[in-house]
């Protein structure tokens, strides 16, 4: 079912002719009182109720905000199926800039939306949302998570999301180079936000030789004041280029690896936090065939939706982080499988996912 109730003709043709297809549900959303524009996509309830952020962004038009939606719902059903979540894929997008039209009285809009699926969709934090947000939200919406713990949340996910991709990495590490450790490793991490600093952290603590970028020279500042020896550099088309480059981090937007970046990666790894890091189908292809090992986005960076989702239950953070630990273990089964298959990292982990999600079908 799709709710296109007065849609564009562009938004309509994006839904329709979308190569991100079979989703159950897309809710376009509009409260013209507090200015809210918003997109709500479910992918898959096969495993349970979609869960997926919202992610608050200045899109060009509603077109390009609709498929995003799609694309970032999609990939959480693939995330949460190999994390082992009873969840399904969705995600919201709020049209705008955060910094300009955020209020107070949008965030409550935004949550009657929510709620009006019954459960369906299950909100969290995302691009352009925080954990203060997801407060306001769930005033309206009992189907919010990522609150503040004083709220009866478990506050802020971006702290598990970096624990597993240094995870990720890790396991990354082992298969290509017979060792985990990332010890006088060179690792270049791109974006240095709300997950990407918390990365940084774990590799230097580690003692990797750590390249940072940001769009935002505040971001890049608070790390090398913290940490003297990371390295910044000018902008991503540097990073990955560093000679001798051993790891590249995605941490910001998706896209990151296209037909301009692989051919230049200098990285034998990408493993990195953004979501939809493969700009179209084939760049998987590109990367194996170049002999550069990719850790799929939606394994590696699933800690943030371990958390959210235990919150559901009772958050306890020692047993969200052993089972964020585990995405080492599944990062490597991943690995295995496709080198069984012969075929990338990245279309053996949809193999995996989507006969999770086939299975639950099934016994549904």
């Amino acid at each position: 079912m799709t709710d296109v109730t007065g849609a564009p003709a562009d938004v309509l043709h994006t839904l329709f002719h979308s190569d991100q297809g079979g989703h159950e549900q897309v809710v376009l959303c509009q409260d013209r009182a507090s200015g809210l524009k918003a997109v709500i996509a479910i992918h898959s309830t096969a495993l349970g109720p979609a869960l997926g952020g919202t992610r608050f962004y200045p899109y060009a038009n509603e077109a390009e905000a609709v498929a995003d939606a799609l694309n970032l719902a999609r990939g959480m059903s693939y995330k949460n199926a190999m994390a082992g979540l009873e969840h399904g894929g969705g995600k919201a997008v709020i049209i705008g800039d955060p910094e300009q039209i955020k209020t107070e009285e949008l965030l409550l809009a935004y949550g009657r939306f929510v709620a009006s699926l019954g459960g369906r969709y299950v909100t969290a934090c995302d691009v352009g949302t925080y954990v203060a947000d997801m407060d306001v939200v769930a005033r309206e919406c009992r189907w919010t998570t990522g609150r503040s713990p004083e709220n009866g949340g478990a506050g802020d996910s971006s702290v598990l999301t970096a624990y597993g991709v240094y995870q990720g990495m890790r396991a990354s590490a082992q298969h290509l180079w017979g060792d985990p450790t990332l010890r006088a490793r060179r690792v270049g991490v791109a974006g240095v936000g709300k997950v990407g600093h918390h990365l940084v952290d774990h590799l230097v603590a580690e003692g990797a030789e750590v390249f940072v970028t940001d769009v935002r020279e505040d971001a890049v500042r608070r790390i090398t004041e913290r940490h003297p020896n990371v390295l910044a550099v000018r902008d991503t088309d540097e990073l990955i280029r560093v000679d001798g480059l051993d790891v590249y981090a995605p941490c910001a937007l998706g896209g990151a690896l296209d037909d301009d970046t692989v051919p230049v990666l200098t990285a034998k790894v990408v493993c990195g936090a953004a979501n939809n890091q493969l700009a179209h189908p084939g760049v998987e292809k590109d990367l194996a065939d170049r002999g550069i090992l990719y850790a799929p986005d939606y394994v590696v960076n699933a800690g943030g939706v371990i958390q959210v989702a235990d919150e559901l239950h009772g958050f306890d953070f020692e047993r969200c982080k052993a089972k964020a630990s585990k995405i080492y273990d599944t990062t490597l089964a991943i690995f295995a499988r496709a080198k069984e298959d012969g075929i990338p990292p990245a279309a053996a982990a949809d193999r995996i996912a989507e006969q999770r999600m086939a299975d639950a079908r099934a016994r549904r």
